[in-house]
This record gives structure tokens, sequence and C-alpha cells, in this order.
């Protein structure tokens, strides 16, 4: 399996796309943003899709769209009726200017289908260089706002009263999840990137660990996921996506039923 040069690169593109997802999904789903992640990568789709009808990148147009959509979700979020309609609006019309693309996109449709469900096999050399470049950059950034971060997503009130600006500190944050989501998304597709963001990420917040060793074991379940999602798709010809989704889920459930028996 290792002796083919696409499989290596498969193994390093996720190796990254882990390095980012474990703790970038553990702040999510500190913060309950969750469904976040899943937004982005709507919008993220429908900028890949534009970049596509123009000839351009779709990873440049999945990026610019998903740290657009961060933006606004971030900007608009104390204005309308909750969060979620925020997202859920942002998502709405994304899908639909995504869908205006693909209708007129017929030069690059088997691209766009890479794009909605993942073809890691697929990355190139010159693609893992750029994986690589958005690694670094998300984990400087992330490791730029961590501590206040965490600050206000355990105790919003009291990191507000002490002046941090909760409104600029969501708004870095979405655009790092944005630009994680970019990247994950070469991995799992967009409509899957919610499996090896948050799956790994909710398992170890459900063990209880704390903040820094609960991102530690995020990473590593998600790249455990990923690799042995590789090696199974190696071996029963299924997608690698489907496999990432299926360990994720079984993850989640053995980390929900081993803290329900050591809790009774």
């Amino acid at each position: 399996m290792l002796e083919y040069e696409f499989m290596r690169t498969a193994f390093l593109a996720a190796f990254l796309a882990a390095l980012v997802c474990g703790p970038v999904g553990w702040f999510l789903v500190l913060r309950g943003q969750s469904f976040a992640s899943h937004a982005l990568s709507h919008v993220g789709f429908a900028g890949a899709a534009a970049a596509l009808l123009l000839g351009q990148p779709a990873l440049l147009g999945l990026g610019l769209g998903a740290v657009g959509g961060g933006v606004a979700i971030g900007l608009a979020g104390d204005r309308l009726v909750g969060r979620d309609v925020t997202i859920g609006l942002v998502l709405s019309v994304a899908m639909g200017f995504g869908a205006l693309c693909l209708h007129f996109l017929t030069h690059s449709a088997s691209s766009a289908t890479a794009l909605l469900f993942g073809d890691i096999l697929g990355i190139g050399p010159s693609m893992l260089g750029w994986l690589g470049a958005l690694s670094v950059t998300c984990l400087m950034a992330l490791a730029f706002v961590a501590r206040p971060l965490l600050f206000a997503s355990l105790q919003p009130e009291q990191a507000e009263a002490r002046g941090v600006n909760m409104r600029l500190l969501d708004i870095l944050f979405l655009m790092i999840v944005a630009v994680a989501t970019a990247q994950c998304a070469q991995i799992t597709g967009v409509l899957l990137v919610f499996t090896l963001m948050i799956a790994p990420a909710a398992a170890s917040l459900r063990m209880g660990f704390s903040p820094l060793l609960g991102m530690g074991v995020a990473t590593l379940l998600a790249l455990l996921e990923a690799w042995l999602g590789l090696v199974l798709a190696w071996y029963t010809n299924c997608p690698t996506a489907f496999w990432i989704a299926a360990l994720g889920g079984s993850v989640f459930i053995a980390a929900s039923l081993f803290c329900r028996v050591r809790g009774s």
C-alpha cells in the first residue's frame, strides 16, 4: 500500500488535517458552535464552485468562501434572533449561490463532485504543500488566541467584564475554523467535514480531559480515524469518507458508553 506515492501523499494529507481538526474541533464543541463547521463547509463549497466557474483553483475559492462566511456569522450573530438563525441564513444563501454556479459549471463537474465527497487519493504533492501551509497558519493563529478564547468559552461574563472583545474574538476564531474547514474538506468533502472535526473532539470532551490533554486526544483520535479510514478503504474498495464518518460515530458512541459505565 505505501509503495504507491498517492497513498503516501494521502497519509500525509490526513496527518496535516488531523493536526488542525483536533484543537479547532475541541474549541468548537466546547463553545457549542459545532454547527458552524458544517455551515462554513457549505459556504466554502459555494466559493469553490464560483472559483471553478471562473477558472481559478477550487481550494482558493473554498478558503475565501469559508472565511467570508465566518466573518459574516461573527458580525451578524448578535443582530439576529440566535446564532443558529444566523448560521442557517448564511448556509441557505451560500447553497443557493453554489447551486447557481453548478448550473453553469460544465467543464469541471468532477471537481465539484470531489469537493462534495472528498478525494484524498487525488491530492498531489503541490496540494500537499498548500495543506501544510494552512496547517501552520491555523495552529499559529489558534495558539495566539487560545488563552482568551478558553477564558471566554468557560466564563463569558467574566471575560467580557475584564475587557475581552468578545465579538472580535468570535470573528477571529470563526476565521480559523473556516481555514481548517477548507483544509479538512480536501479529505472528507464538504458534506462530511463535521465527522473529522467534531466527532473526535466531542469524544475527547466526553471523557473529561484537561484542555491541553483534551486537544491532544482529539488530535490523536482524528489522526487514527483518518489513517484507519484510508486503510479500510484500500482493502474494502469503499470511499474513505464513509469509513472516516463511520469511525467517528463509533468513537463517540464508545466514549459515551465508557463515561456512562465509569459513572455508574
